[in-house]
């Protein structure tokens, strides 16, 4: 238990457990300056799994000269082996996309799909107009559930674009309630580069809820890009959001612009959402040893702040009298 909780704190609510997705192997590998092998995903993956996370994103289905470092995804997608119990998602850009995914249909039970709230942003990222995204992706929805898929949508730039800079709340919402419509389970709300702040979190995740519903899944997709990741789940938690997409290291990135830096590290979070009280079902030494792993594949340090620091030992002297101090 953490010592020295602070009784005002105590008056928040959040919720008891949450629904965290490893994203790394995709979100992260595919902003790497260098390619990793099939063999290290897989391994790295494989490791993951194994970790207690109930959810994992493990490539795309991308052109391999624009991402050619997921250029693998059909050897990754039928090599690596996973528990049983563990939801292995892929991220589908188009239709083309989703039909080499389902030629190994069996090994995988969540799609992803995407657009920017943003018309610079979704112009630069997939070079259409957000209307014609939206026309492409009910399709791709609908061919999804055909094949028996549980859809997650993800609305990148939902809280800022680089190029354009405030997205309006509504516009964000609107096309999260199309997306919806269309037949996506999941509503992913994507910080693309680290753009958000807690208020505008907190206030975003109430709207959200109230105007899609409880039929519909929403999950937190914040970057680390400016250092405010960990305080923007701490305002979607309070505003009652339970899924929350994270990558080891902190790897990932958004391609375009430049400067954009990786996902807030699914260490970090682990740790925060623990000393918290918050059940995550996944083993933070576990984690932290797939990190090092992934670490010494790499052969650069990371982001990770746990990764460096190592989880809070409330029974260690020096960190006891710390806790002693801050009460």
């Amino acid at each position: 238990m953490t010592a020295g909780r602070n009784p005002h704190f105590l008056t928040m609510t959040f919720p008891s457990a949450v629904s965290i997705r490893e994203v790394g192997p995709r979100d992260g590998f595919q902003n790497e300056p260098e390619t990793i092998s099939t063999a290290d995903k897989v391994a790295l993956i494989e490791r993951l799994a194994r970790t207690g996370v109930k959810r994992i994103e493990l490539t795309s289905f991308v052109r391999s000269d624009v991402v050619p470092q997921l250029a693998d995804a059909a050897e990754v997608l039928g090599a690596v082996d996973v528990p049983e119990g563990v939801a292995r998602s892929v991220l589908i850009p188009n239709q083309r996309g989703l039909e080499l995914a389902l030629r190994q249909r069996e090994r995988f039970e969540q799609v992803g799909v995407f657009l920017s709230a943003s018309e610079t942003h979704n112009q630069r990222n997939v070079n259409r107009s957000i209307d014609e995204s939206l026309v492409r992706l009910r399709a791709v929805i609908a061919r999804a559930r055909e094949a028996g898929l549980r859809v997650e949508a993800i609305i990148s730039t939902s809280f800022g674009c680089p190029y354009e800079g405030p997205v309006q709340r509504d516009r964000v919402l609107s096309l999260a309630h199309l997306l919806a419509e269309a037949g996506a389970h999941e509503i992913a709300f994507g910080d693309t580069t680290g753009m958000a702040n807690p208020l505008q979190v907190g206030e975003h995740f109430g709207a959200a809820r109230a105007a899609l519903g409880d039929g519909v899944q929403l999950t937190a997709h914040f970057h680390n890009t400016r250092g405010q990741g960990l305080a923007n789940v701490l305002a979607a938690l309070q505003a009652g959001c339970a899924s929350f997409e994270c990558s080891f290291g902190e790897l990932g990135g958004c391609p375009v612009p430049p400067g954009s830096t990786g996902n807030i590290a699914s260490e970090d979070l682990v740790s925060m959402l623990h000393e918290m009280g918050i059940e995550t079902g996944i083993d933070l030494e576990e984690l932290l040893d797939a990190a090092r792993e992934l670490r010494a594949v790499l052969g650069r340090p990371l982001g990770s702040h746990t990764l460096v620091a190592g989880p809070v030992d409330w029974s260690s002297s020096v960190t006891s009298s710390a806790g002693r101090r801050l009460r």
